[in-house]
């Protein structure tokens, strides 16, 4: 439990003070506080510290409020009660938190004043991080349930599109190139919003309709050579989807404020590798062509990367997590969550290393048995523990 205001200025009332020309003028949110230099000067690393060192009046308005050269009174708006604290920290080498302080109040101060956490006295330190834990997870908890649709599968402040549009100031076609971005990213910025987010909506459903519908006996061809070929039709509604795809992701691109940060979002990511596939297939598929009929049997495995490839298109189905807010909950809860996901995976990964090793332990010498190997008892092990616990 962290100590009361009376422990919390102990320091401040038995410490002795030097000579009035060895003092320093505090003036912090109206309360005014004398200290000595040496106090200060154990911790030089710190603002106030920092503050004893400079020369000239610049320096010091870098670091303070405000400054009197007649009175040597340094002023800062900062809180008051807090600096109680602060000053506690100088005197003894540590900082306690006062019960009733909010502690990002109380961290965002301390870090004002170039105090580091790891200077915490040990009968607050546990206290603070658990009631700043708790105080975090209950913050995402609220704004998860916020109605509002975010920009993100992370769920990041709707304070980052007006950094992003703060970009543009300066840049070239600012006007433009903001309108654009604007209605690309924004569903609920206009009509046109609305209408180019369901008609990309549109297309990513159609593309994994066709490519559903492309498995279907029905719609399967093979040319002369038995090779498998594209249906006629989905042939074409492939084209169709994929320069829908490559035109949006391409204008997003340019008119986007910051292309270094574009490319590093995990949902342009997605569109990205949404449609390199098909860039990929086709680029196969032309040497396949030039190399000819007669090399025809080295190029047999160049028929296999292509199904691959076309196969890679159900990342598509990703794409719709840029228009659902459900799917970034999805993401932002395992993002939020990933400590105990990853113990989940940790656990199951030794039950399944232990269980499958003695699967096959026990049915090796069975030459009937589906187990021959440790490879097969992992899956054995893995659907085990999946399905039936």
């Amino acid at each position: 439990m962290p100590p009361n205001n009376g422990t919390m200025v102990y320091g401040q009332i038995l410490h002795s003070r030097g000579r009035e020309e060895d003092q320093v003028n505090l003036n912090v949110g109206g309360m005014l506080h004398k200290v000595d230099k040496s106090t200060l000067m154990r911790f030089p690393q710190t603002r106030l510290g920092r503050l004893l060192c400079c020369h000239t009046e610049e320096a010091i308005l870098e670091l303070c409020d405000d400054y009197s050269a007649a009175d040597q009174e340094y002023y800062f708006d900062r809180n008051p009660g807090i600096f109680r604290c602060v000053l506690n920290f100088y005197h003894t080498g540590h900082i306690h938190v006062m019960e009733e302080l909010c502690v990002f109040s109380f961290n965002q101060e301390i870090e004002y004043w170039g105090i580091q956490e790891l200077y915490l006295a040990s009968c607050c330190s546990n206290w603070y991080q658990e009631r700043k834990a708790y105080i975090e997870d209950r913050d995402w908890d609220v704004r998860s349930d916020d109605p509002q649709p975010s920009l993100d599968s992370s769920f990041e402040e709707l304070s980052v599109l007006e950094k992003d549009l703060e970009k543009f100031k300066g840049a070239w076609c600012a006007d433009i190139r903001r309108y654009v971005w604007l209605t690309l990213e924004d569903p609920g910025y206009s009509l046109s919003s609305k209408v180019i987010t369901a008609a990309s909506l549109s297309v990513v459903l159609t593309s994994i309709v066709a490519m559903c519908v492309h498995s279907m006996p029905e719609f399967q061809r093979v040319d002369a050579s038995d090779r498998p070929v594209e249906d006629p039709v989905l042939a074409i509604l492939e084209v169709v989807c994929i320069i829908c795809f490559s035109a949006e992701f391409a204008v997003r691109l340019v008119v986007a404020p910051s292309p270094r940060k574009f490319l590093a979002n995990p949902l342009n990511m997605i569109d990205f590798a949404s449609i390199l596939p098909f860039y990929i297939t086709l680029a196969f598929e032309t040497i396949d062509k030039e190399r000819g009929e007669e090399e025809s049997e080295n190029l047999e495995n160049v028929g296999k990367v292509v199904q691959v490839l076309r196969l890679m298109r159900i990342f598509r189905i990703l794409k719709l997590a840029r228009h659902s807010v459900g799917l970034r909950a999805l993401g932002a809860t395992v993002r939020h969550s990933y400590e105990e996901v990853g113990l989940l995976i940790l656990f199951l990964s030794v039950g399944i290393s232990i269980f499958s090793v003695l699967i096959y332990s026990a049915e090796k010498e069975d030459a009937d048995s589906d187990l021959g190997t440790i490879p097969v008892g992992w899956w054995w092990a893995t659907i085990t523990m999946t399905t039936v616990g």
